[in-house]
């Protein structure tokens, strides 16, 4: 493991993955050698809306163009996750005010069971700042075409 190497870890649920998802990490590979996409399972819950084999797909196909960004699942904790990948950084983005509130709070966990864990907060960009997986979901689920914020078709 290169220690000098800058790897970031970009958790989540990623039920869907969205645009606002890509910007973050597309704007990360500014700051950041490698990100590892990291969507959170776990096998006991079953009621993800995309089955998280498809999702890893579709967000692969993403970044196919991008070889310093990789797609894994876990079930831990997210600092336990870094500290094993050599992930010294946390990417987050953050829509709103309640966004940080949340994140700040997991941040400083994170950093309390992983002392050279840094949190790395980019404010979503505008033009993304409304979108969220639990809306794309709710609209998807009654047939309406979300693509248009996805960086892939549904």
């Amino acid at each position: 493991m290169d220690n000098n190497k800058r790897v970031a870890l970009f958790p989540g649920s990623f039920d869907p993955f969205t645009k606002g998802h890509e910007d973050i990490v597309l704007r990360g590979l500014k700051l950041f050698d490698q990100i590892i996409i990291a969507i959170g399972y776990n096998s006991q819950k079953q009621n993800r809306y995309i089955e998280i084999d498809r999702m890893i797909g579709l967000i692969e196909k993403s970044f196919a163009n991008e070889e310093r960004v990789s797609v894994i699942t876990y079930n831990e904790l997210t600092a336990g996750l870094a500290h094993k990948t050599g992930a010294r950084f946390l990417l987050r983005g953050l829509r709103n005010t309640t966004d940080f509130e949340f994140e700040n709070s997991v941040s400083q966990m994170n950093r309390y069971l992983f002392k050279e864990l840094e949190t790395v907060f980019l404010i979503t960009s505008p033009t993304y700042a409304a979108i969220s997986s639990s809306i794309i979901r709710e609209v998807h689920k009654y047939g309406a075409d979300v693509n248009e914020f996805l960086p892939y078709e549904l």
